[in-house]
C-alpha cells in the first residue's frame, strides 16, 4: 500500500502525517507513508485545501478528521 499525506506542514498535516505513521504501525500494515509538501505535487491531485490523505494514487481524504476516521480510511483501503 502505498499512503501519501498533502500538506505543506500545517499543524493538520503534521497531526495527520503523525496518526497515519503511528496507525500503520499500530495495524502491521504492509505500507509506505511519504509525507508530501510540495506545493506543486500538491496540486497535481486537484485539491485545493489540505490536509490531504492518498491511498494508492486515490484522495480518501481531505482535512483532518481524527484519528478514527484515518485509521477507518485505512482498513478501508487495505482491504481494496
Amino acid at each position: 500500500m502505498d499512503i501519501k499525506v498533502l500538506g505543506a506542514g500545517c499543524a493538520s498535516c503534521k497531526s495527520m502525517f503523525s496518526d497515519v505513521e503511528r496507525l500503520v504501525a499500530r495495524l502491521k500494515l504492509d505500507a509506505r507513508v511519504e509525507h508530501v509538501t510540495d506545493v506543486e505535487k500538491i496540486m497535481s491531485y486537484g485539491v485545493m485545501s489540505t490536509p490531504v490523505l492518498v491511498i494508492d494514487e486515490q484522495v480518501v481524504m481531505v482535512g483532518y478528521r481524527g484519528a478514527k476516521k484515518i485509521e477507518q480510511a485505512l482498513c478501508e483501503g487495505s482491504a481494496a
